[in-house]
C-alpha cells in the first residue's frame, strides 16, 4: 500500500515530506528557545494521543479540539504517576457485579472512552 501510495503522489505532482522531522525541528525549536521539559512531554502528550489522528481544519477547530483534550486530559486520562487517577480526582467504581453494566462515553469524537458502570 505505501508504494501505491507514493505513485499516487508522484502522480497528482504532490511532493511528499517526512512529517516527523517537521515535529523533531519544532519541538527542538522550543527546546533551545527554554521550553521546561514538561512542557515538551505535554505537547508530545497532546500529539500522541489527539493531533496524530485527527487533520485540523483551521485555527478555530484547533482551539475547540485543544480544550476537548484539556478536559479529557484532566477529567478523564489515567497517570500512572497518580496511581491510576485522574488530576481531577474521580472516583472508581469498586462495587461491580458480574452482571454490571459498563457504559462507554466517547471522549475527543471517539478517539478515546471513558467507562463506566451504569447506574
Amino acid at each position: 500500500m505505501k508504494k501505491q501510495h507514493q505513485r499516487t503522489l508522484r502522480l497528482s505532482g504532490i511532493r511528499p515530506f517526512v512529517l516527523y522531522a517537521l515535529r523533531h525541528t519544532f519541538l527542538t525549536r522550543l527546546g533551545a528557545a527554554g521550553c521546561d521539559a514538561w512542557t515538551l512531554a505535554r505537547i508530545g502528550n497532546c500529539r500522541r494521543d489527539l493531533l496524530d489522528h485527527v487533520i485540523v481544519v483551521n485555527e478555530r477547530h484547533l482551539k475547540r479540539l485543544m480544550n476537548e483534550y484539556v478536559r479529557y486530559y484532566h477529567e478523564d486520562r489515567t497517570h500512572l504517576g497518580l496511581e491510576k487517577q485522574t488530576p481531577v480526582g474521580r472516583e472508581a467504581a469498586t462495587d461491580s457485579d458480574a452482571d454490571s453494566l459498563v457504559i462507554a462515553m466517547p471522549r475527543l469524537g471517539g478517539l478515546h472512552h471513558r467507562y463506566d458502570l451504569a447506574a
